[in-house]
């Protein structure tokens, strides 16, 4: 956008007295009239009306605004509609996880007394570990993708100062975007997302921690992922994804359980023509299993079957709550903007009005000063 500074340069006349209740004077105090032994000369003035941009420049910018208004508030309720599909992938995916634990632990409490061989729960000295980092395939969605980043980075530094080797496997287009610009960080594979996750995008994934896991190229599989906790908040998390907890359980890696047992449910309604949230708690209900029930076939060949399952049902849940956390954010992003473009809009508006009443009042007295010269 153009801007211009304009200057009112003011000639004198004979006939025109500055003591006139109609001379430029009186209206206009920054503008100076020469006296008249000034040889009539034109002469600057000394402190002019300063105009920034034109009135057609302001026209063309509030235009501007408002389309960008427009834009920011569609994909706002957008992502809105988005969000709520993806909690509800998450939280109709909770029964068949936690069912899964359940069985999990009750084959797990017949082989506490036996010599048992899994390779996904094998607990070995770890000398390298792979970074399993999961981030979103667009932007516009505020620091979503820039903090699960920094958290990866972070967990690098740690792993260097620990003097272990790391391997990073990257999902979605943003992380692959990153990677691919820092060549000095080893990457295994890059895969993309898509905007629903699916149970085959994670055995892809799953497969190629598996193969690391079980070919002892790394020791230990860390997922990387942005949690969802509410539409305002959600926290980039680290799990250990390998070696499994051999009752199933979510750790992080420290080795502390963090599965949540509740869900917060999120819906959005309209409350007086405005967008509000209700919130609710959902608890995943599961069969209990009996202590005295007998499994069929060798618990040891239940559990190799059951635990890559269970992997591939936590990775489809991290790329579920990672999606989840992305569209929220989106969604407070594209909110903001729209407040930010109202505000703005309405500076432009006053300063617009401003400018153009300040221009009919300057041709108001250029016809009454020049109606006054000719009387």
């Amino acid at each position: 956008m153009s801007c211009s500074n304009l200057t009112m340069l003011v000639s004198s006349k004979p006939s025109l007295d500055s003591s006139s209740p109609l001379s430029f004077r009186s209206f206009i105090a920054p503008v100076q009239i020469p006296s008249s032994n000034a040889n009539n000369s034109i002469s600057k003035p000394s402190s002019s009306s300063s105009i920034h941009c034109s009135l057609r420049d302001l026209r063309t910018r509030i235009d501007s605004v408002k389309n960008t208004q427009k834009i920011t508030e569609a994909m706002k309720l957008v992502a809105a509609a988005k969000v709520r599909r993806a909690q509800e992938a998450v939280v109709n995916a909770r029964p068949f996880s936690e069912t899964l634990v359940e069985v999990l632990y009750s084959i797990n409490e017949q082989l506490q007394t036996e010599d048992v061989d899994v390779p996904l729960t094998n607990v070995r000295p770890v000398k390298k570990v792979a970074l399993v980092v999961v981030t979103g395939d667009r932007g516009l969605c505020g620091g979503f993708n820039n903090f699960i980043l920094k958290k990866a980075e972070a967990r690098i530094r740690e792993l260097k100062t620990l003097g272990l080797d790391y391997v990073v496997i990257s999902v979605g287009k943003k992380g692959n975007s990153y990677f691919l610009r820092r060549p000095q960080i080893p990457v295994d594979k890059f895969l993309e997302g898509s905007n629903l996750p699916t149970a085959k995008e994670a055995q892809a994934i799953a497969d190629d921690v598996f193969s690391l896991f079980v070919s002892e190229e790394v020791d230990k599989v860390e997922l990387l992922y942005t949690k969802f906790v509410s539409l305002v908040k959600s926290d980039p998390v680290i799990h250990t994804l390998l070696p499994l907890s051999p009752k199933g359980e979510i750790c992080d890696i420290n080795g502390v359980c963090v599965d949540a047992a509740e869900d917060e449910f999120f819906r959005l309604t309209t409350k007086e023509g405005k967008l509000t949230v209700e919130r609710e708690v959902i608890r995943a209900e599961t069969m209990d299993f009996s202590p005295i029930l007998q499994f069929e076939q060798d618990p040891v060949q239940i559990l190799d079957a059951l635990l890559p399952l269970y992997l591939n049902s936590q990775i489809l849940r991290a790329l579920q709550e990672s999606l989840a956390s992305e569209l929220a954010a989106r969604m407070t992003a594209m909110g903001n903007a729209t407040d930010n473009a109202s505000e703005l809009k309405k500076n432009l508006s006053r300063v617009y009005n401003r400018q153009r009443q300040a221009k009919i009042t300057g041709e108001i007295l250029e016809i009454v000063a020049g109606a006054d010269a000719l009387a």
